[in-house]
């Protein structure tokens, strides 16, 4: 949000002054300016000066030189199409982004920057001196075009400056004047002198054209007097604009102090984040780069772990997970058909070997490896992942019952806004719908799946006593239809498939989890729906899916230490 603190504009009427007055800041102001892609909207000190707009981190650090500078000689000032308090202002590729706290305010930043770029273009107020005496023979007209610059807003600045120009023209007409009534006193003192002196003089008072120069003398007093009344028109106004904006001050103050009152009685925890920018967000006309857009969402994600690290639940007296079950009632529901067939094709395809399907080696990390293949649809990245890693001391149906009971899933999954169960078919079968958090400058993503666990028989395997299974699978429900709102629907299909291997321990000792390895196969196809770059998602995703993997591995591992081993 932008917060004005108000506009300052130098006003003097003493000539004594007048030439530090010119110099003085026309007109500044805190204003939000947008900084970058991370950091968004900040208030920023903005000062116009001679021409030249330029801004400061604050007004305290005003003395210690700018952050930047424009010149409005070849500035344009643009209001923006949509938000009525943004304004832009820019020279080639140069860019301020600007934003006022009200449309009042920004109406009249954009107004002066106006009026000082027309000066500008106009020429030097001061070029009037070039023209010398003979100005005053259009004294008049230049007292009109002062009248109607005064009243496009041109101001007292204008008005001295013509002030200026006068005195050097009306010492020059008194000088010439004061010439004339020196030799009519000295034609009237010289009738007794010689004949060429008489003729002399004669010469000299021909010389001076006195009608002439009366009508110009006048006519630049008269100019004097008109612009004397509009510099003190200029005053009054600014005092009445001076308590104008004293009186909106008040008001804004007042509305700041409530505003901290009431955010002192929110809750200490409690913080609201805004993102957005300048038409940087998520788009296929985005003009923001792949790499910037890459940066940004990196940023976020780094964010989010920090606020949402860890918080180690680890409960001693939870219970350990019980026996799930399919009933009959599950069998004829309308999905069981799609979760059979999928669950089976998953399975299947997490005992396939990588084989020459064009996987290709993307992280690695001790045991843990994780391969994926380039593929899109519609211009969207739906590369399939696959991940093989081996954790010891825990089991399978450790591994498997905390990814997909819903009370622990806030606890391991960093991004998770909101989780809601939304149909349970069976103990073994639920449907979810999770809104994640946004992570600028994409738009914020949620899932609808079915989430089935199941243990796995293989009658050619002696250890498949010990095989568990959990399938994720995007599904539709009635009351959620997807695209509604301000959420991207993520088309996803998830497969976590583990296996026991339990080593025998020596002389017939007690087991312990050391005696215990899982060996698991995680498989991810994740359609993000939307619009996000291809280099940007496949370097988040070469980022984020060997830190979700460890980081969820790591957290059960965690919970069932010290805790008797379940199979």
């Amino acid at each position: 949000m932008a917060v004005n603190h108000g506009t300052n504009m130098c006003v003097s009427d003493e000539e004594d002054d007048s030439e530090n007055c010119l110099q003085a800041p026309e007109l500044q102001g805190y204003l939000s300016k947008w900084t970058n892609y991370i950091h968004g909207w900040q208030n920023r000190y903005i000062v116009l000066k001679d021409g030249t707009l330029s801004y400061y981190k604050s007004e305290q650090e005003s003395g210690f030189g700018c952050r930047g500078a424009i010149s409005l000689f070849k500035a344009t000032i643009k209001p923006h199409e949509f938000d009525e308090c943004r304004f832009d202002v820019s020279v080639n590729d140069c860019v301020w982004y600007l934003r006022a706290e009200t449309p009042e305010d920004k109406q009249h930043w954009v107004d002066i920057l106006e009026a000082f770029k027309a000066e500008s273009d106009y020429g030097s107020e001061n070029s009037l001196k070039r023209h010398g005496s003979a100005v005053s023979l259009t004294s008049n007209t230049l007292s009109s075009t002062s009248a109607s610059s005064f009243k496009k807003g041109r101001g007292l600045k204008e008005k001295l400056a013509e002030m200026e120009t006068f005195r050097d023209i009306l010492c020059t007409q008194m000088e010439t004047l004061q010439g004339y009534f020196d030799s009519c006193a000295e034609t009237g003192t010289m009738k007794k002198s010689s004949e060429t002196d008489e003729n002399k003089s004669e010469n000299a008072l021909k010389a001076v054209d006195f009608k002439g120069e009366a009508m110009t003398f006048k006519a630049t007093t008269n100019a004097v007097i008109t612009t004397l009344g509009h510099c003190l028109d200029a005053v009054n106004q600014r005092e009445d604009m001076w308590r104008k904006r004293l009186d909106r001050e008040s008001e804004r103050r007042r509305r700041l102090e409530e505003m901290c009152r009431a955010i002192k009685q929110q809750s200490a925890g409690s913080r609201v984040i805004m993102h957005g920018g300048p038409d940087h967000e998520e788009g296929p006309h985005s003009t923001l780069h792949e790499d910037e857009f890459y940066d940004a969402v990196e940023s976020g994600l780094d964010k989010l772990e920090e606020e949402a690290a860890f918080r180690e639940r680890l409960s001693k007296q939870s219970l350990a997970p019980g026996p799930l079950r399919t009933t009959s009632r599950a069998t004829q529901h309308h999905l069981w058909p799609q979760i059979e067939k999928v669950t089976q094709e998953q399975i299947h395809y997490a005992r396939l070997g990588l084989g020459e399907g064009g996987w290709q080696l993307f992280a690695e990390d001790g045991e843990m490896k994780m391969y994926r293949r380039e593929e899109e649809i519609d211009g969207l990245v739906v590369d399939p992942l696959k991940a093989c890693h081996v954790v010891r001391g825990v089991t399978g149906h450790e591994m498997c019952h905390y990814f997909f009971s819903p009370q622990y899933r806030h606890e391991w999954e960093g991004t998770l806004e909101q989780m809601t169960v939304v149909e349970n078919i069976a103990e073994d079968t639920l449907v979810f719908l999770q809104i994640h958090k946004r992570i600028w400058p994409a738009s914020q993503r949620d899932a609808l799946f079915w989430s089935h666990i199941t243990q796995v028989p293989d009658q050619h395997d002696q250890d498949s006593h010990n095989i568990w299974v959990v399938v994720n699978h995007s599904t539709q429900h009635p009351q959620h239809p997807p695209k509604t709102g301000k959420y991207v629907r993520v088309a996803l299909t998830v497969c976590l498939y583990c296996q026991t291997l339990v080593t025998p321990p020596a002389n017939g000792a007690e087991l312990t989890r050391e005696n215990i390895t899982c060996k698991i196969t995680y498989c991810a196809v994740v359609n993000p729906g939307g619009w996000v770059p291809a280099s940007a998602l496949r370097a988040i995703y070469k980022r984020e899916y060997p830190k979700f993997l460890k980081r969820f591995t790591n957290y059960v591992i965690d919970q069932t230490k010290n805790k008797p081993i379940y199979f």
